[in-house]
C-alpha cells in the first residue's frame, strides 16, 4: 500500500494513440489522476471510462491531467478505444503485474472466456505534481467505484481550503 504524502512508483506506458506516457513527465498545475481499470472485458469499466471521457474538460479546468491504464494487451486496449466512447481519453496498456503490485492493485484470474487469464482490479490515484500520492482508492471488485463528480468536488474543496493529504500514518500509538 502506498501511503499519502509518499512518492508513487514510476509509471511509463504506451498509449493506444501510438505515443508514450510517463508520470515523471507530467506537469499538471495540481494533480495527475490515474484510473486503473480491469480491461476490455469489463462493462463497468466501459461505463466508468465513458463517464470520465465526458468530464475531461472539468478535470483540465482544475489543473488535473488524466490517464486510464489497464494490463490489457495492445490489441485489446485499442479495441476498447475503438468500441467505447472515449475518443480523447489517454489509454495506457500492458501494465505489468509487477508494477500493479507496486501500486497495491489487486490481481484477479479470469473466470470465463471473455476475461483475460489475469487482470488488475480497479484503482484510482490522485498524484501531486511532485509525484506524491494525495488520494487513492483500491478495490478488489469491479463494483461501487468512486464517482468522478465526487472526485471533482473533492479537488475543488482541496484547492479552495489547502486541505492536506490524509491517511499518511503507518502506526498509531495505542495506550493500554
Amino acid at each position: 500500500m502506498i501511503l499519502p504524502r509518499t512518492k508513487v512508483p514510476s509509471l511509463e506506458l504506451d498509449l493506444i494513440n501510438d505515443t508514450k506516457w510517463k508520470l515523471a513527465d507530467q506537469t499538471p498545475e495540481n494533480f495527475t489522476l490515474i484510473v486503473f481499470y480491469r480491461g476490455l472485458h469489463c462493462p463497468v469499466c466501459k461505463k466508468q471510462l465513458e463517464e470520465l471521457a465526458g468530464k475531461l474538460d472539468k478535470f483540465t479546468e482544475r489543473g488535473t491531467n488524466v490517464i486510464a491504464v489497464s494490463a490489457d494487451s495492445e490489441d485489446r486496449a485499442k479495441k476498447a478505444g475503438e468500441d467505447w466512447n472515449i475518443p480523447s481519453l489517454p489509454i495506457g496498456y500492458e501494465l505489468s503485474f509487477e508494477k500493479a503490485k507496486e501500486y497495491g492493485l489487486h490481481i484477479s484470474e479470469g473466470v470465463n472466456d471473455k476475461e483475460p487469464e489475469y487482470f488488475t482490479e480497479p484503482g484510482i490515484f490522485l498524484v501531486r505534481p511532485d509525484g506524491e500520492l494525495y488520494f487513492s482508492s483500491v478495490q478488489s471488485m469491479p463494483f461501487a467505484r468512486p464517482q468522478f463528480d465526487d472526485i471533482l468536488g473533492a479537488i475543488d474543496y482541496v484547492l479552495k481550503n489547502d486541505y492536506p493529504a490524509r491517511g499518511e500514518l503507518k502506526e498509531v500509538a495505542v495506550e493500554a
